[in-house]
């Protein structure tokens, strides 16, 4: 039986995470998907895909609370990496840069 002490409380998206989101469907249109990952200690990151392919995301303190933003957010939907959403995906030179840490 698992410790009850042990268990992770849920904590709702803040309305900042809930605002960027939403901000980011308005700007990248609409359906707009959104993948939850889990990063270990550091709760997950919900990327955010845009009907015009860009990328952004949201940092929350838990995968749970990912879900819960991606089912608060008119318009984005909830998706995995499959060949659909990758194929989705417009990764620019400056995203590029951006992840090759320059």
């Amino acid at each position: 039986m698992a410790d009850p002490d042990s268990e992770e409380k849920f904590v709702p998206p803040s309305s900042a995470q809930l605002g960027a989101a939403r901000k980011f469907v308005k700007a990248h249109g609409k359906p707009s998907r959104a993948v939850v990952e889990n990063i270990g200690r550091a709760g997950a990151r919900v990327v955010l895909v845009g009907a015009d392919g860009a990328m952004g995301d949201v940092l929350v303190p838990a995968v749970a609370t990912g879900e819960a933003l991606v089912e608060a957010v008119e318009d984005l939907e909830a998706a995995s990496w499959d060949a659909e959403t990758v194929q989705a995906t417009k990764i620019g030179a400056e995203h590029r840069r951006k992840m090759a840490g320059r």
